[in-house]
């Protein structure tokens, strides 16, 4: 009687452990899922983050991508989610005057450039001749995409925002959208993020020189209203990790530090 109580006693105690090393990995914190906000020009590193993340540390990522301040206003509105990750600082330092974020990280560069279809049919070769006459442009929309924003402050800089503006022919409200309109020829020209161009077949790049360029710090941070604040710190360093900033690079980003941008302001 007793070795058969014993023996029950022990494979309870085996079906605990098991269970709880299932449950439970022993990384600190409780496995399940967490939800990241993160701007659409993004998606490829942090696809491949989120499924490193996940085989890693057990616990599955997923995603809402769009513009900035699309996601901006959708945490403000819903108080879900677990991390924020937008295309440039300001919009996590609105979200932190805000109340809806916390814990920071940053990770990469967004760098500004100009696209135009294959063979640049317009003969775009600087950013003045998006402010020539009768070429059409299309941006990311200002009011919700980074990248609209950034292509908005960039003309008012290099005082070319009246006459170049007047060329946009449309806005959409993320960066894949400007990518694939010039892809299709459905515009000239626009002003997109090069991290995320480069790989495109049908589309070319024309640099912007520095000192008339604006280049953006990436930012990923932990929202107030997580209910798993431990796991979503952990992803939050990941992303700012070495392996995390390895697979930006791996997609064309440039990992924050570097020397050559360091005196950009963010």
């Amino acid at each position: 009687m007793k070795k058969t109580i014993w023996l029950k006693v022990g494979l309870l105690s085996l079906v605990f452990t098991l269970t709880s090393i299932l449950i439970c990995p022993p990384f600190g914190f409780t496995a399940g899922s967490l939800l990241v906000y993160s701007g659409a020009g993004m998606r490829k590193p942090m696809d491949e983050i989120g499924a490193v993340f996940q085989n890693k540390y057990g616990t599955q990522i997923k995603y809402n991508y769009a513009g900035s301040q699309a996601l901006l206003s959708q945490m403000e509105l819903t108080k879900e989610g677990d991390v924020y990750m937008p295309g440039e600082t300001m919009y996590i330092e609105i979200a932190a005057k805000k109340g809806l974020v916390g814990y920071q990280q940053l990770t990469c560069y967004h760098i500004p450039i100009i696209t135009v279809p294959k063979g640049n049919p317009a003969n775009i070769t600087c950013l003045e001749d998006l402010a020539r006459p009768g070429v059409k442009l299309i941006f990311g929309d200002p009011k919700v995409a980074a990248t609209g924003r950034t292509a908005k402050k960039i003309l008012e800089k290099n005082k070319l925002y009246e006459k170049a503006w007047a060329n946009v022919v449309a806005t959409v409200p993320t960066m894949n959208e400007v990518m694939v309109q010039i892809a299709l020829g459905q515009a000239d020209a626009s002003i997109n993020w090069w991290d995320t161009v480069k790989a495109v077949k049908d589309i070319d790049v024309v640099e912007i020189e520095k000192e008339k360029n604006m280049i953006r710090i990436i930012p990923v941070g932990v929202t107030t209203f997580t209910k798993n604040p431990e796991a979503a710190k952990t992803f939050v360093d990941f992303c700012a990790s070495q392996e995390g900033k390895g697979i930006f690079e791996k997609h064309g980003f440039i990992a924050y530090p570097n020397p050559k941008y360091e005196s950009e302001k963010k």
